[in-house]
């Protein structure tokens, strides 16, 4: 007998326009579209062309006018600094509309982008929500990146507005911000002309005059203000999100309006298997995708209460979230398998000792989660723990168990089977699918469903040439990723087919740190790959080739990882940098990547038929041997 779970997926599939046309139909619309789907301009998929929608009204005005304007939307919890505050939606509706004011008053308008460099506080949501009620898409940029990626997404982005702290914190060290947005825009050729500062008393800090605002006292000045939501057409962008590709140069995924919002509307109660007034704490960071769409928009869009934490899994103490579960009474939870690994260190009873009778569901995601990490975290925490598989590119679940519809049995290591909408194949390099059990290309059949990124930011070539190019004449949709799929439909994602580390579910291409890295007076070769990694699930590891006259010591190493800390931020520095006398290369002059990564995992390295010279490989066996035999430094 079909289960919950096989209806609904092969309903989405069988009769998209109907499956999408009633989850849209659950929000609010100042205009219905004229079409559910237009598939007019593949693979540039259009989701309720003609429809004009607001997310802001949806998440936070529709609540209030519903009679919840009381309830509570934001918990801020902030283990860095000791503050914690409440937030209705009320009181998040005032300061939005006051923000909204705020950047129409500098000039602001639909289509002009917005930075955002803020770190875990309320105050990220506000200039969100903000920004998406006036249509001005916004760019959230972690705050671990350096001063030359945050200019490069300044530029890219062609922004008008930067938004910025005087600092973040992290374990308690104050992180300078305004100074290294500060140095970004000096470095950045788009020069801005407003930047509104939240001073949070971390930092001093150098005001310019006539560009920096600071955001108590424009907010002071436009509290009470009403600003209309601006309607905006469905396929407006919402927000432009950058991740690392294997080019070097970020890519800027373009997010859509109705269709976002309707997919993550509906992925709450189906997916998460939520309800209006549950509590859901997410631990990721307005950064990445993750916090994006389910920090902020899809919890508001479901009526819930979502947690913002500033802070780190261990800090004050290894028991911190459970504490926060305890004491808000968290519903659902969603974290990554690198957060369980770095808990497993502890003993559990730094997690027993909390009550968490009201957590139904723990869900994970990030990068592959291994089965004992799993069944360690179930056995610890004593609550359903839900891997699940989803993109910066996809913007919600792609593979997941949905107990909102039906809970499915577990089968440790896979993220379970496809949602509703996607049409999930494994296929060999021709595009052709391969039989249950047999190792292959994750792909997906178009349409893509709602939700999905619309192209890349100025860039409609490089979206076609990433995504849909990989199979000669064949439309299908490029993951990046290696899956098996067995005869019940379960998936198990393998890693990356490209070029992409995958550091604590951060992508950065190994193009992006070789290009750094390659900039040292010293360097005359270097390949970067990502090798697995206990904690973080894969870490940088160079390979160096030096320029002559340079000596292949610490200082040397040092030096190059402390470059690439300073070029891209902390989150790329190399585990390890290891020096050699050649690289192994393919004929044609190719770096042999798999080959550096195998090496390093202990692995078979594959075909060498093609490599230019076998001492190549002699020479990285040597130097991982060496890094062994050091504790990998």
């Amino acid at each position: 007998m079909t289960g919950k779970y096989e209806e609904t997926t092969k309903r989405a599939l069988a009769s998209p326009d109907e499956f999408w046309a009633e989850q849209a139909e659950k929000l609010h619309w100042f205009r219905k579209w004229d079409e559910v789907l237009d598939r007019s301009n593949e693979p540039f998929y259009r989701y309720f062309t003609g429809g004009m929608t607001n997310v802001c009204y949806n998440a936070v005005d529709r609540h209030v006018l519903a009679g919840a304007g009381d309830s509570v939307a934001v918990i801020w919890e902030s283990p860095e600094t000791g503050k914690s505050r409440k937030i209705t939606y009320r009181e998040l509706l005032d300061d939005v509309n006051a923000f909204a004011a705020v950047l129409q008053e500098h000039g602001v308008k639909k289509g002009d982008r917005v930075l955002i460099y803020l770190p875990m506080v309320p105050e990220t949501m506000v200039a969100m929500l903000a920004c998406a009620r006036i249509g001005a898409p916004h760019a959230v940029v972690f705050a671990g990146f350096s001063t030359e990626s945050l200019a490069d997404r300044i530029d890219d982005a062609g922004v008008k507005l930067v938004v910025c702290a005087d600092g973040g914190v992290r374990k308690q060290k104050p992180v300078d911000l305004k100074g290294i947005a500060d140095r970004a825009l000096e470095l950045a050729g788009n020069k801005v002309p407003v930047v509104i500062v939240l001073d949070r008393g971390l930092n001093k800090w150098n005001r310019v005059p006539g560009r920096d605002k600071l955001w108590a006292e424009e907010m002071a000045r436009h509290r009470g203000a009403r600003v209309d939501c601006v309607p905006v057409e469905s396929s407006h962008p919402l927000y432009l999100l950058y991740t690392s590709g294997t080019t070097g140069k970020p890519k800027g995924v373009v997010r859509d309006t109705g269709g976002h919002m309707t997919a993550l509307a509906c992925s709450m109660p189906l997916i998460y298997g939520t309800k209006p007034g549950d509590v859901y704490f997410s631990t990721s960071d307005f950064g990445w995708t993750v916090g994006h769409s389910y920090v902020c928009y899809a919890p508001l869009l479901a009526g819930l209460t979502t947690i913002v934490y500033e802070g780190t899994p261990d800090f004050p103490d290894p028991g911190i979230w459970w504490h926060v579960c305890e004491k808000h009474k968290v519903n659902v939870m969603f974290s990554a398998p690198t957060a369980m690994r770095m808990l497993r260190k502890f003993p559990a009873d730094w997690f027993q000792q909390h009550d968490l009778s009201a957590l139904r569901y723990i869900f994970l995601a990030g990068e592959p989660l291994d089965e004992p990490t799993w069944r360690w975290a179930k056995d610890a925490l004593k609550r359903p723990i839900i891997d699940h598989y989803w993109q910066t590119e996809s913007g919600w679940p792609m593979l997941s168990n949905m107990p909102g519809v039906e809970m499915l049995p577990f089968k440790p290591g896979s993220p379970t089977k496809a949602v509703y909408g996607w049409d999930l194949i494994i296929v060999n390099e021709n595009g052709d699918e391969v039989p249950a059990g047999t190792r292959g290309l994750l792909v997906a059949r178009p349409p893509l469903p709602a939700g999905t990124f619309l192209t890349l930011w100025g860039d409609n070539e490089r979206y076609v040439q990433t995504y849909w190019k990989h199979f000669q004449e064949k439309l299908l949709f490029y993951t990046g990723d290696y899956a098996i799929r067995d005869e019940e439909g379960y998936f198990w994602v393998l890693g990356r087919a490209d070029e992409v580390i995958n550091i604590a579910g951060h992508r950065l291409g190994t193009r992006e740190v070789e290009e750094v890295i390659s900039g040292h007076p010293a360097v005359a070769e270097a390949s970067a790959v990502g090798v697995a990694d206990e904690l973080k699930g894969q870490a940088v590891v160079g390979f160096v080739v030096l320029k002559h006259g340079f000596e292949p010591d610490d200082a040397a190493r040092k030096s190059i990882i402390s470059l690439v800390r300073e070029k891209i931020g902390a989150i790329a520095a190399p585990r390890d940098v290891q020096f050699v006398k050649m690289l192994p290369k393919t004929r044609s002059g190719k770096v042999m990547r798999r080959v550096l990564k195998g090496i390093c995992e202990g692995a078979k390295v594959g075909d060498l038929t093609t490599l230019e010279d076998g001492a190549s490989v002699e020479e990285v066996k040597k130097a991982v041997e060496n890094m062994a035999a050091s504790g990998g430094r």
